[in-house]
């Protein structure tokens, strides 16, 4: 008896794993989150079943609670348990946490790494997260914070990396990134793009500077791209439109 902890990718089912649908396709229980593609749920058996704990706004504070309790239950009663999860489980998907809440029930527990958005977003919009002369490094960070936890991000030092910074997460709080960033020092002229929905028919891409993210309409799921890759466009439309997405683009920052 296994949990996996499966990545599903930044949302295009044909960027799955190879392992991720051989473990859907034998899955005894699927136990996913909200933004999993339908299609990719649809890789399971007949027979599966599909338990949705998909986190909405406003969620009760116990939501990662009850969801450790469904997983170390099914865990205890079948052979093979899909814990699916967005992009990859350890990558900002608490994933570590339910592992260790597995593990503590001695129940055995196997990672499938995803793609994850930080990286797939910026390429599907044609953003290289590192490139030569430009960036030579990337950091990744969520704005969602757990109120209660006892870490914090350093945004002052996060301005002054000098690399890249791919904020996750961060849709309600485009204001106060703008102003801790400028405030640490990052000039208000840097290159900003927000990817919503990449790399599935609603990817859309917004372009424009540190001082004017707050003027954009940012929806979830979007990924913030800060620095001077985020006025880059390696990809030509033809090229990224083989994925089968409708793409809407704007161009670069001139």
């Amino acid at each position: 008896m296994t949990v996996h902890l499966v990545g599903a990718g930044p949302g295009d089912p044909d960027l799955l794993t190879v392992r991720a649908v051989r473990l859907l396709e034998q899955a005894d229980v699927v136990v996913f989150d909200r933004l999993v593609d339908d299609r990719i749920l649809e890789l399971a058996p007949p027979w599966a079943e599909m338990v949705d704990v998909g986190k909405r706004p406003g969620a009760p504070t116990d939501a990662q609670d009850r969801i450790n309790d469904i997983l170390v239950d099914r865990g205890r009663r079948f052979d093979c348990v899909v814990r699916l999860k967005g992009g990859d489980p350890f990558v900002f998907g608490r994933g570590g946490e339910e592992a260790l809440e597995l593990r503590a029930a001695g129940i055995a527990v196997a990672e499938v790494p995803g793609i994850t958005s930080a990286i797939a977003a910026p390429a599907a919009a044609g953003i290289p997260v590192t490139m030569r002369g430009i960036s030579s490094g990337f950091t990744v960070v969520t704005a969602h914070q757990d109120p209660n936890a006892d870490l914090w991000l350093n945004w002052d030092a996060l301005a002054t990396t000098g690399t890249t910074l791919v904020i996750l997460m961060g849709a309600s709080r485009t204001a106060q990134i703008s102003e801790r960033l400028i405030a640490g020092g990052m000039a208000p002229s840097t290159p900003v793009a927000v990817v919503r929905a990449a790399t599935t028919t609603k990817q859309h891409v917004q372009r424009s500077t540190l001082a004017g993210l707050p003027e954009l309409t940012v929806i979830n799921p979007s990924t913030i791209v800060v620095g001077g890759v985020a006025a880059q466009s390696v990809l030509d439309h033809e090229l990224i439109a083989i994925t089968g997405a409708d793409l809407h683009r704007e161009g670069p920052v001139r």
